[in-house]
């Protein structure tokens, strides 16, 4: 193996000689006579290997091992010396040389290490590649985008996922909390152990503690065998507790517990079980409002809050809208059974021209059903009829969301905004236009309330779920990416009543 070698000797006899030998067995060498002429070459770059004797004029051979590392990083370097003493070698390779020799010496030999330097700055260089590509294609790189925003998420991931402390993801539905989590995991010590999920919002109250905690047989009516929680399945991996803000308020001082004291003890238990779990919690909910409205423990805030990861939503990061969708197209094409054409520059720009209250679910959804309509590559209109409008009614910076068609929402049922625009504020129709919705998804104008703005567009994407799901809550909860519990909130709260029998949304 040849190489670039900087020669740095100022006997000239012995320079010309060595040089010649090293030329005859492949080698490019540079020569410089002083050590501090060799440190300024070593700064251009270009350099595998540095030859250096150690009795020079000015700077000595060993004091310039410091200087020459600095220059360049990485660079083996062979002292040679006349002089040799086991205290000159053993500071030489203190400071950082990879071999001495002592003059004379056998070209062969000294054939042989240089040999073996190249070899291993070769492996290394291969090594830091390697690393790079598993940086570039590894877990992290399932999180698409290269916003500013986005690139800071992964940079913080990257960083807290070795570490064993608790994390704390936080963002928007559908912003990518649990592919976050996935992420932590795969890049931490435990990505071999088990990783346990739990949907803070999906299990009833009074079945809470033994979930989380398991239970000992006989520890109450119907316990015939003792059962792990779901802290002991986890055991030496990692526990997501997903929507954790929805955590009843009754089991937080039994988690802050288990948390802080790596134990937890079983229903009917009488001896706590040690831990060795790493924790992650998620949430789409603002934690620090929920302790002030009283309903979230602030101890237990601050102890999730050790690690805290903010995902961003997609309306702050527009310029990945383009990447997320592309990457969309190239999954669909290998599942959706049918071929998917990519995408127009009219399309992406409609869809950029989207704030996608759902969030990166929401923009895949709109994509899916976009592509299963188009015959070609999906353009503007496919994307304007995914989202329920007219054809051209995307404008830039509009709110954009599904909306119901004209007589799918029951008039019992529609609550005190019905007619409104699904995103913005009541519109006149345009003449010839029959239902108020023939706004839906243009461009807001004049004076907007954001909050009444965001409730209207949540509204809407309720009521869109459940037409597509035939009025089945169920359905509806798992098209939005909710719990059923979850789903059954925002309808009350938006006013939304199933009637006995019948479901929520009638077709005319």
């Amino acid at each position: 193996m040849s190489g670039h070698i900087l020669l740095i000797e100022d006997d000239t006899a012995f320079q010309s000689m060595l040089r010649e030998a090293l030329e005859e067995r492949g080698h490019r060498v540079t020569v410089a006579g002083r050590a501090e002429d060799g440190i300024a070459l070593l700064r251009g770059g270009g350099f595998d290997l540095v030859l250096s004797d150690v009795m020079l004029p000015g700077m000595s051979g060993v004091e310039a091992i410091p200087h020459l590392l600095s220059a360049a990083p990485g660079t083996d370097i062979i002292v040679m010396t006349a002089y040799s003493t086991r205290e000159l070698a053993l500071e030489a390779v203190k400071l950082g040389a990879y071999d001495v020799f002592s003059k004379p010496f056998s070209l062969k030999e000294m054939d042989i290490v240089i040999r073996r330097a190249m070899e291993k700055r070769r492996l290394q260089a291969e090594i830091a590649a390697l690393r790079d590509s598993l940086r570039r294609d590894g877990p992290a790189s399932r999180i698409i985008g290269e916003s500013r925003a986005i690139m800071e998420v992964k940079a913080l991931i990257e960083k807290v996922a070795p570490l064993d402390t608790t994390v704390l993801i936080m963002g928007e539905s559908g912003t990518g909390k649990e592919l976050a989590s996935d992420t932590i995991r795969a890049l931490s010590p435990r990505a071999a152990a088990p990783f346990v999920k739990v949907n803070c919002a999906a299990i009833p109250e009074h079945l809470f503690e033994n979930e989380l905690f398991g239970h000992e047989k006989g520890a109450f009516t119907g316990a015939a065998t003792s059962q792990p929680g779901k802290f002991e399945l986890a055991q030496g991996g990692t526990l997501l507790l997903d929507e954790i803000g929805d955590m009843p308020l009754a089991i937080q001082p039994k988690l802050l517990r288990v948390v802080e004291q790596k134990q937890v003890e079983r229903l009917g238990g009488r001896r706590p079980v040690s831990l060795d779990v790493r924790l992650i919690a998620a949430t789409n909910q603002n934690l620090a409002d929920r302790v002030r409205e009283r309903a979230f423990r602030e101890d237990l805030y601050y102890r999730l809050g050790v690690a805290v990861v903010h995902l961003p939503p997609l309306r702050s990061r527009k310029e990945d809208i383009p990447l997320l969708a592309q990457h969309v197209v190239r999954r669909l094409q290998g599942t959706l059974g049918l071929p998917v054409h990519g995408l127009t520059p009219a399309a992406v720009a409609a869809l950029c021209a989207c704030d996608w209250p759902g969030n990166v679910r929401q923009l895949a959804n709109v994509i899916e059903r976009a592509a299963i309509a188009a015959e070609g590559p999906i353009d503007a209109p496919d994307v304007d009829r995914a989202l329920g409008r007219a054809p051209g009614g995307h404008a830039d910076g509009g709110v954009c969301c599904p909306v119901p068609a004209p007589g799918d929402t029951d008039p019992a049922d529609a609550g005190p905004h019905a007619g409104e625009d699904a995103c913005g504020p009541p519109a006149v129709p345009p003449s010839g236009a029959s239902s108020p919705h023939a706004f839906a998804g243009a461009a807001l104008t004049g004076p907007i309330d954001l909050r009444e703005t965001v409730r209207m567009v949540e509204r809407n994407l309720l009521l869109d779920a459940l037409r597509r799901a035939e009025g089945r809550q169920t359905e509806a909860a798992v098209l939005l990416g909710l719990t059923p519990k979850n789903l059954w909130a925002k309808l009350q709260k938006h006013g939304i009543k199933p009637r006995n029998g019948l479901p929520l949304i009638q077709e005319s």
